[in-house]
Order: structure tokens, then sequence, then C-alpha cells
């Protein structure tokens, strides 16, 4: 059998002059500046990574028309996860007529930055959420360890919703990761298949001079949480240059995966992310 094509399932790519990118200042110095598929492409080959997942990073459904674009002239893209307001009176249609497009793989909410913790938690969105679930698109939860016991509520009020949480919530390595979190993500892994967690976004949160040392306490923990049929591999490039490049972070997920058999490894670097995000369309 031939092995499972390794898929970066977490990238970015922006234009700066769209101006709808309200995070992204100067003050975020080595990232402030357009990435586009022409910057990605020779890493990605550098790196054997033949397919991956373009993620939103703005709150518009400008942007997501911009990103499908994207997709439909960069034949590396096998799907998108965009946004839609999922708070408008109309979003159930919004959300059909997004998932129209077979290009578009899943929403993203950037509950991250929104100023009410137990926004997940509304019943108001539940339409819309029964939208995403009808269609067959993910839910990729950008959410901080705060926001998990609300996450865990939606997930159990939404049975047939797929669920990806970014970047394992964003643990805070810097400062040492609160016992909170361990208990919140295997509250989460236990809801069973449906919820499955980005092995993502890590390098961004740990203190600089980092090593995968740094990190093995919560690649562990995931591990035996989700197991590696529901870890899913990522880059979050540019995003993750503000504390490594995307060779570092290669060699830090090989290390710390080496020791899972070959077929598990495999799953969490490309079959996982093939399973979850391009069961209802995609580009093959």
């Amino acid at each position: 059998m031939s092995p499972s094509p390794r898929i970066d399932a977490h990238h970015h790519v922006w234009r700066l002059d769209r101006g709808d990118y309200g995070w992204l200042t100067p003050a975020l110095g080595p990232i402030h500046r357009d990435a586009l598929p022409e910057d990605l492409a020779p890493i990605l080959a550098a790196h054997g990574i033949e397919r991956t997942i373009l993620v939103q990073a703005a709150p518009t459904e400008a942007e997501t028309g911009f990103l499908l674009d994207v997709a439909r002239c960069t034949p590396f893209v096998a799907g998108v996860v965009g946004w839609t307001d999922l708070e408008a009176p109309d979003a159930p249609a919004r959300v059909a007529a997004l998932a129209a497009d077979p290009l578009l793989v899943g929403l993203r909410p950037m509950v991250q930055d929104l100023p009410n913790d137990a926004w997940l938690s509304r019943p108001g969105l539940a339409p819309a959420f029964e939208a995403m679930a009808a269609a067959g698109l993910v839910l990729d939860a950008l959410v901080l360890p705060r926001h998990l016991p609300h996450l865990l509520d939606l997930v159990e009020r939404h049975p047939a919703l797929s669920v990806v949480i970014d970047h394992a919530a964003k643990p805070t390595l810097r400062m040492g990761v609160a016992p909170a979190w361990f208990s919140d993500m295997a509250a989460l892994a236990a809801v069973g298949p449906r919820v499955a967690c980005k092995l993502s976004g890590l390098a961004t949160e740990a203190p600089a001079g980092w090593s995968p040392q740094t990190l093995r306490p919560v690649v562990e923990h995931l591990l035996r949480v989700f197991g590696p049929s529901r870890l899913i591999w990522g880059s979050d490039w540019p995003v993750l240059e503000l504390n490594a490049d995307y060779a570092t972070w290669c060699a830090a997920t090989d290390a710390l995966l080496a020791d899972l058999p070959e077929a598990a490894r495999e799953a969490v670097l490309g079959g996982n992310a093939a399973r979850v995000y391009l069961a209802r369309g995609g580009r093959p």
C-alpha cells in the first residue's frame, strides 16, 4: 500500500491590501507582509507535502471568496475553511450557499477574538450549526483554554457536527499549562470520533528557544486522549514564523511522533486530514 499523501491541514494566505485583517498589524513584524501561494509552494516541495487545507484569517465572507479563488488556481490547495456570520438571521442560507462550492470544507468563527467567552453556548447559533452538519462542513474551533467548557457544551448539543480544535486550543506553554486544559481536552476527546484536534500552532505558544521537549507533555497528552487517529498535523504558516520556521516545526513534530508506528504517523501527517476534511468534497 502506498503511503498517505502528506497534508498541511492548516495554513493561511493573505494580501494586506485586502484590508480586512484587523489583527494583522505592523507589531507582528515578520508576518506583516503578503503571504501568497507562490511563497509557500517551494517550502511544501522541500518537505514532501502534496496538499493543504487553506484556513480563513479574516471574519468576512469577502475573504472566504478570496480564498476559494486562490484554491481554484492553486493545485496544492485541497480545501478551504472559510467564514460566515453564524449569528445572522439568514445564517443557514449563507452556510448552504457557501457549501455549494465543493472546495469549501469547513467554517471557522474566530471565537478567540469575541468578547463573550460563552459565545459557543448561545442557543441562537443552533440553526447555523445544524446547517453546517447537514452540509457536511467541519467546524474549526479557534478557541483558547477558557472556551473549552463551552465547546464541550456545543458538541454535546449537536451530535451530527464534526469539530476540529485548532492549535490544541493554544495551551499556555510560556507560563505552564493549567491542569484544566488537560482535563477539558480529555473531556472533548471522550465525546468520540467526530471531535479531532490539530497538532499545529504550538510553536507560537511556546517560549523563545523552545525545543521538542518543551512541547512533549502537551503532545503526549493529545496522543493519549485523542489517539493518532484524531490528531491532524498543520503548520499554521505564516503565523508559525513568529517563533519558528517551517523546517523547525517539521523536525519537532517528526521527533514528537517518532515512537508511533508508521501507519499512525502517516495518519497524523495526512490521512486524518483527508478523512475529516475531504470526505464531502475538496480537490482529490
